[in-house]
């Protein structure tokens, strides 16, 4: 692909902005049934998720049923460098908005975990390939605070997309950190 990594991200952008609120949620469900029966999710206890922001796949149905299932959820707050926190999600949670604009828990009532502790790490997407390879929006949180897992497999970090932002090739950088799979609307890529 010729195009550049900001111009792949816009057009990523705008192709999953452009679905109805109907097929977010019809994506969301088709994720969670995906998702919900592979052994990744069945033997962690310790799972981030993120809230879904510009048009991003919502894991609202996956979050539901993994606190149904039991499982402890995370939620990224930015931290003072620039890397991600993780703040223990509940139910009750009370969720304020980021620089970005995206609800995130307050770190005042804080119940913290380490990065290196998590299980499995939903991670948000503009753009990936079969390869596995991820564009971000571009801030490189994900990659900073999850830069220990090029020597270490733990916790694995799964992509999460619609279909129809795949395309041929990503474009890499040094920097980016690689999944350990990919999750659509209606497949999951094992890398």
């Amino acid at each position: 692909m010729s195009c550049s990594r900001s111009e792949l991200r816009t057009t990523l952008r705008q192709r999953r902005r452009a679905l109805s609120a109907d097929q977010q949620v019809s994506a969301g469900e088709m994720l969670c049934d995906i998702l919900s029966a592979r052994t990744e999710l069945t033997d962690s206890q310790h799972v981030a998720i993120y809230i879904a922001n510009d048009g991003e796949i919502n894991p609202e149905a996956l979050r539901d049923f993994l606190w149904n299932a039991g499982k402890q959820c995370y939620l990224p707050v930015i931290g003072d460098s620039n890397n991600l926190l993780f703040i223990e999600y509940l139910p009750d949670t009370p969720l304020v908005l980021n620089r970005f604009g995206i609800p995130e828990p307050s770190l005042q009532s804080a119940r913290l975990i380490s990065p290196e502790k998590l299980d499995v790490v939903f991670v948000p997407l503009t753009g990936f390939d079969e390869a596995g390879r991820r564009l971000g929006m571009g801030g490189g949180f994900y990659d900073r605070t999850f830069a220990f897992t090029r020597t270490v497999k733990k916790p694995m970090l799964i992509g999460l997309a619609h279909e129809c932002q795949k395309v041929e090739s990503i474009p890499v950088d040094n920097w980016d950190i690689a999944m350990s799979g990919i999750a659509t609307d209606s497949c999951y890529y094992s890398v």
